[in-house]
């Protein structure tokens, strides 16, 4: 941990925030990664959400340096290849967290602040276990089952429909006569513990790895790409949600989800409805104490808003409904001896430490490894090779050292010293000022930044090109094939002219050599979002990526709007910082990858072998953002609304597809006006924008 780790968020200044929120934002990313894309989680779910309630309130002191990569903003991670993507119509998203009744209490304030509640008014909440499996989306047309799909990313997951079709609890059609046009149901596939203990008896016995816990061995299961084997996995469903909805509508939560019992889906019957914060706090306690006893694994207790149309004024943050939270159970704790401390670099140059554990049991899930996150987290905690640590999980991770047991430490003990150059290619360590991480100021000579921007290159997220996985890019690298990304293109050109063909590499033939080429070919085409996301600038995660082809539209307008944006004086620059969420200090970073030569000249040779398609908004089931008359605007708003709260209007102006921005100017479409509004409504009018009134927004916003 950082020294700014240490620091309580209400005492960072800017600067140590500024560090500590790209810190957390890389730490929570990776540990995203390896949950939702691996099932090999890599931190306790304590641990993790530890992070993610400091990143908040960092972001809550310094909302100005909210990052487009912040765990704020994201969900998971991409889908795994071997299955076919499906795109949801209505993002599947996940939840915040909290840990404390206090945390509970300001949860229902937020809501009420949001909403202008009275203090009087009834906010009514259901309570509902939170199950430990795998997030599953079932789509019925006209009462029938036509589609299964995972979350993946949030945005896009795997076609699990014939695995699902295996299931005994998933009816094939709704149990109605009058069955709605869409509706696509969201629940929890998950396996008891029972079940989970006589299918791992079953996978020893066969000679087989075991699952290490029911989470796991449920993930794996609908995973299976022969179904056969999925029906012969007792997986079970929980269902909780809905997604695309034509054809029914309803008022609340608690008649949904008892719909959702008359159409044969199952519901978890600890769900409970509750008049107010206090019983939904009881039913959490209740919960906590039978937890034990209760077939199944749960992590915590979910709220949510039972009125469904204040649900929907409520809407959505990036990663999460702000009408519901997940109420998280404490973390399990264990004893191990930390063997030895590895350095690996990143393709930023970031040097991360990490532990090699004793492998032990906690909460019945082996684990070995744990980061260390930096220099500063060692030192706080004095931990050294040959300690016995305290390490502590929630659910199915592999734990995060909490402490050293310094009472165990073996005599002779040397503290560990952080290496001041980068163990791959020898360069300068350096720590800039105010940043939580030490970087190898070797840049591209360094192998292991090379290789690691071309691995983030060919990722799920970014150009997914199936089979061109992190180890055959290691290889192509070391070997020459692979030194840059436009030669990913040239590689089926290259290898028709070479004496040593990739077909006749070990581990290679004529099939998965094809098969690479096909998946070159079929990138050769991408869209522009995914393209910056798979250039790996820094603090430009895939939300940002978003923002800015959303924004620009081609790829010639972004790079035409950078080389001026180079001038800080310019409209272009302003224009750049004042695009929601994106800010100066992401800005910087942006303005530095296009201000380098070498950057560029990967961007023109990138131009001659493939085709970058401009952004198009994403259909959308229903009425929705492309339909609004704000789609694709620039609305900003000043002065003091009367109906809504600026958070409200923002959030429905944002889901209407409007792009909101801080300042105004010529580009500005609409500047909706409030009470004593300033120099933004009177700039307005000297440039010629359009103003509205509070009324006409909500008129335009429907």
């Amino acid at each position: 941990m950082t020294e700014t780790a240490t620091i309580p968020p209400e005492d960072l200044t800017q600067d140590q925030a500024a560090a500590e929120l790209e810190r957390l934002a890389a730490e929570i990313a990776r540990h995203d990664a390896l949950y939702h894309q691996q099932d090999a989680p890599g931190i306790s779910d304590a641990d993790y959400d530890a992070l993610v309630r400091r990143n908040d309130a960092i972001e809550g002191r310094f909302p100005e340096l909210v990052r487009d990569d912040s765990p704020s903003r994201r969900v998971g991670a991409a889908p795994v290849s071997g299955f076919g993507k499906v795109v949801h119509a209505v993002p599947m998203l996940s939840l915040s967290n909290v840990f404390a009744p206090e945390e509970v209490a300001e949860f229902t304030a937020g809501i009420r602040r949001f909403l202008r509640l009275d203090a009087a008014e009834p906010l009514a909440l259901v309570a509902e276990p939170k199950i430990d499996g795998l997030s599953l989306s079932l789509r019925y047309e006209s009462g029938r089952l036509v589609q299964a799909a995972t979350r993946g990313d949030g945005s896009e997951g795997e076609d699990v429909t014939a695995n699902v079709r295996t299931l005994d609890e998933v009816p094939e059609r709704l149990a109605t006569d009058d069955p709605p046009e869409v509706m696509e149901i969201r629940g929890e596939v998950y396996m008891t513990r029972d079940d989970f203990l006589a299918f791992r008896e079953r996978q020893v016995a066969a000679g087989e790895k075991p699952p290490a816990n029911p989470r796991n061995a449920a993930a794996g299961s609908l995973r299976q790409k022969n179904p056969a084997i999925t029906a012969e996995r007792p997986l079970r469903l929980f269902a909780y949600s809905w997604g695309e909805v034509r054809g029914v509508a309803f008022d609340s939560h608690h008649a949904f989800l008892e719909q959702l019992r008359a159409w044969g889906l199952p519901v978890n019957p600890d769900t409970k409805l509750c008049r107010d914060e206090s019983e939904a706090l009881a039913v959490y306690e209740g919960l906590g104490a039978r937890r034990a006893d209760l077939p199944y694994d749960i992590d915590g207790v979910v709220y949510k808003v039972d009125r469904i149309d204040w649900q929907k004024r409520l809407g959505f943050v990036s990663r999460a409904p702000r009408w519901a939270t997940a109420h998280k159970f404490p973390a399990e704790q264990a004893r191990t001896v930390l063997h030895a401390i590895d350095v690996q670099v990143g393709r930023t140059g970031a040097l991360t430490p990490v532990a090699h554990l004793e492998p032990v049991t906690v909460g019945g899930v082996v684990v070995s490894r744990a980061t260390l996150h930096n220099e500063d987290e060692i030192r706080r905690k004095d931990a050294r090779v040959g300690d016995t640590v305290v390490i502590q999980r929630a659910g199915d991770v592999i734990p995060q050292v909490v402490s050293v047991v310094l009472e165990a430490r073996p005599e002779g003990s040397e503290p560990f010293t952080f290496p001041d150059h980068c163990p791959v290619c020898g360069s300068e360590a350096a720590r800039p000022e105010g940043e939580a991480v030490r970087r190898c100021t070797g840049g591209l000579i360094c192998e292991a930044q090379a290789v690691e921007r071309l691995k983030h290159f060919v990722s799920r997220e970014a150009f997914d090109i199936e089979g061109l996985g992190s180890k055959a890019v290691e290889a192509f690298f070391n070997d020459g094939l692979i030194r840059a990304p436009a030669d990913i293109f040239l590689l089926e050109e290259r290898d028709g002219q070479s004496l040593t063909r990739i077909s006749k590499r070990d581990g290679w033939g004529p099939k998965s050599a094809e098969n690479l080429f096909r998946a070159i070919r079929d990138r050769r085409s991408i869209s522009l979002e995914r393209f910056i996301y798979a250039l790996g600038i820094r603090q430009v995660g895939q939300a940002t990526a978003r923002l800015l082809a959303e924004h620009y539209g081609t790829l010639a307008d972004l790079r035409a709007a950078m080389a001026a944006a180079q001038d800080r004086e310019s409209e272009a620059y302003r224009t750049l910082v004042n695009i929601n969420d994106v800010g100066s200090s992401v800005a910087k970073d942006l303005l530095a990858f296009f201000h380098e030569d070498h950057n560029r000249q990967v961007l023109d040779e990138l131009a001659e072998v493939l085709e970058v398609r401009p952004f198009e908004r994403p259909a959308r089931g229903g009425a929705g953002a492309g339909d609004s008359p704000l789609a694709g605007k620039t609305v900003v708003f000043t002065g003091s609304l009367e109906t809504l709260s600026r958070a409200e209007a923002k959030a429905r102006a944002q889901a209407m597809g409007a792009k909101v921005t801080g300042s105004v100017s010529a580009k500005t479409d609409y500047v909706v006006v409030g009470a004593d509004a300033g120099s933004k409504a009177a700039k307005a009018r000297d440039l010629g924008v359009t103003t509205l009134s509070e009324a006409e927004f909500l008129e335009m916003a429907g």
